[in-house]
């Protein structure tokens, strides 16, 4: 598995291999010649690492999404990853901690974990990711989202806005 991804991208269980095919001619497809995918261990999750800005290339994939819809036959989320680190509670609070600064004063925020292949507690990762972020929160509703994608061990942390997240399926329609 890719330990360097800054995409993740889920699909259905069984077609990993066929997702991984995809998602790497859609990187081609949309300037980036040089990314890697591989898949993560994890059944229905495959990992990229592209050479594009994970959130440039997310708007770039949807925009080939408008333009082309039939091209997305396996990928269902295409999400981005700021940071990898090992899951350990206290290199996520230190990473999330130095990323908060993309949270606003006046904005909200929630934390979001998607946890696979590891038994460390979801309070004790939550409580990590929020501990130092004097922002109010809004589960409903936030402004940005405090990102902790879990795969075994290893964590992708982002701090996104709630579209930031490429959801083929509801965008398709």
């Amino acid at each position: 598995m890719l330990r360097n991804f800054n995409l993740l991208i889920t699909t259905a269980r069984g077609t990993e291999e066929d997702a991984s095919s995809e998602i790497w001619y859609l990187l081609g497809e949309i300037g980036d010649t040089a990314s890697k995918v591989d898949k993560t261990g994890v059944s229905g999750l495959v990992a990229a690492k592209t050479t594009l800005d994970p959130l440039v290339a997310i708007e770039k994939l949807r925009e080939l999404l408008k333009e082309r819809p039939y091209e997305f036959r396996y990928s269902y989320r295409i999400i981005p990853i700021e940071k990898v680190v090992r899951t350990d509670v206290a290199e996520i609070q230190k990473v999330v901690t130095e990323l908060a600064s993309k949270i606003k004063e006046n904005e909200t925020f929630r934390v979001t974990l998607e946890k696979r292949f590891t038994t460390t507690s979801s309070k004790d990762l939550i409580d990590a990711a929020a501990m130092n972020i004097e922002r109010k929160v809004d589960l409903n509703k936030p402004d940005k989202i405090v990102l902790l994608e879990v795969v075994g061990g290893l964590t992708g942390i982002s701090i996104i806005k709630p579209n930031d997240i490429l959801a083929i399926m509801r965008e398709k329609i």
